[in-house]
């Protein structure tokens, strides 16, 4: 009987083992574009990332760091602003600002606390990071900080950081 048992139970296990390397890959972490589409208060800028074509750059494998402005701070522009960043003759004007929230690296709050920085973007200008009293980026306060991707690190901020 025992070895009936084994018997089965190594049948079994080989049945296991086979149907899981037939499995599809378990998907991974959600990555920037991701966490963003899937939160609800940043339909501006899901929108923003699409129409600059920055939706592929921002799912690859990073690692980034995104000051990510949610529909308010968008709504706080001036009338039309968005509107007319998001046509396409806007293009390169619209991708210099998304990519001015953008920093090369995962960067937490944690290497922030304290410091004050000078810290290169994406599009190549520097933005000033603040981290002595809570987190600020320029004039935008950091309201949700350490939202982890699998490709980087989202900083909610609470206006648009303009380069």
């Amino acid at each position: 009987m025992n070895r009936r048992f084994v018997l089965k139970s190594t049948l079994l296990a080989a049945g296991l083992a086979a149907m899981a390397a037939c499995a599809p890959m378990m998907e991974s972490e959600p990555d920037i574009v991701d966490i963003a589409a899937s939160n609800g208060s940043f339909n501006t800028l899901v929108a923003a990332v699409t129409a600059a074509g920055l939706v592929d750059t921002l799912k690859g494998p990073g690692p980034f760091t995104v000051f990510a402005p949610t529909d308010a701070a968008f709504a706080a522009l001036p009338a039309g602003t968005v509107d007319s960043l998001l046509l396409p003759e806007n293009k390169d004007q619209l991708v210099a600002i998304l990519t001015y929230h953008v920093v090369p690296g995962a960067v937490t709050s944690d290497q922030l606390a304290g410091q004050r920085l000078s810290v290169a973007t994406v599009n190549g200008a520097n933005v000033h990071i603040d981290g002595r009293n809570g987190v600020k980026v320029e004039d935008a306060n950091v309201t949700t900080a350490d939202i982890i991707a699998s490709n980087g690190v989202i900083h909610v901020i609470d206006s648009v950081l303009l380069p």
